[in-house]
């Protein structure tokens, strides 16, 4: 299991996600509050975008835990961005390594996930037999996740080849397709009844697209929340979500509640798809369990 923080809205620094809350990221990557397992040490990654300097977004992964990086501890208070992804390892699948902390990047894109595929191994070579040239090539790492992307990505891309555009509900149904076929392949290799769990974020810095996502929701699920409002805060320690009559607009996607503030955090109904625009309208679609 893992832990991730995915965030757009009006600029924000990111210690006030990442450091500064009661339970942040870092707090989790040590002593998560809402998972059996409550260190993931395994590694960690940031992922920002600043669009007046490029599309391409900033990326920062390590193998050392997150409380224990001088690096992340230091620049986290100096980078100010109006969309993050971050993300604490408790490995699965894939040696602890650079290329196999989130998030992944693919062109404009940043991906993140938080769950497994039980005996990902007995599929791995049927998957990647579907992949083109250019989403086998882009694999650097050995995580189930990274090869989920792929596959995610390649249907993506086939659908901005045939719109010219990719459009929510296209990501929709590439995560639904997604999961389809992985739950396929797992049934072909015998393996069908083992519960996967996907909950996955993807973003391209103006927009954010996620599912909360398991093939079987009444054996096992991982939590997902969100809060929205006008802007988020941290101060002493103590954080919320600012509701105000300005024009300003935030919402925070997490695995664990930041605060105590539980009123905040709407949690993601399990086998959803969730949505996020730049206009920072909030969607929640079913997703399909077979």
């Amino acid at each position: 299991m893992c832990r991730f923080i995915a965030y757009l809205g009006r600029p924000i620094i990111v210690d006030e996600l990442l450091l500064k809350p009661r339970n942040s990221l870092v707090h989790q990557s040590y002593d998560a509050e809402e998972m059996c397992q409550t260190v993931n040490g395994d590694g960690f990654g940031l992922g920002w975008y600043v669009h007046d300097i490029s599309e391409i977004p900033g990326l920062f992964r390590s193998i050392s835990p997150a409380w224990n990086n001088y690096n992340l501890l230091y620049n986290a208070p100096l980078i100010r961005t109006e969309c993050m992804f971050a993300h604490v390892r408790a490995a699965s699948e894939g040696a602890i390594s650079e290329a196999n902390s989130h998030p992944f990047h693919y062109k404009q894109f940043l991906m993140m996930h938080n769950g497994i595929v039980p005996g990902f191994p007995t599929i791995k070579r049927r998957l990647l037999g579907l992949l083109n040239d250019e989403m086998f090539l882009w694999i650097k790492g050995q995580t189930d996740s990274e090869h989920i992307f792929a596959l995610l990505m390649q249907y993506l891309n086939d659908y901005k080849a045939a719109n010219g555009t990719v459009s929510v509900e296209n990501v929709r149904q590439g995560f639904q397709k997604t999961f389809d076929v992985i739950q396929e392949l797992k049934q072909a290799a015998g393996i069908g009844d083992e519960v996967s769990t996907f909950n996955m974020m993807i973003t391209d810095g103006y927009r954010i697209c996620g599912t909360r996502f398991s093939s079987d929701p009444e054996r096992e699920t991982r939590t997902l929340y969100y809060a929205a409002g006008s802007r988020f805060r941290c101060e002493n320690g103590v954080s919320n979500m600012v509701q105000d009559q300005s024009d300003d607009r935030a919402v925070v996607i997490v695995s664990e509640k930041l605060n105590d503030h539980r009123e905040e955090w709407t949690s993601i109904p399990p086998n959803h798809f969730i949505s996020v625009e730049s206009n920072m309208n909030i969607k929640l679609l079913p997703l399909n369990c077979h």
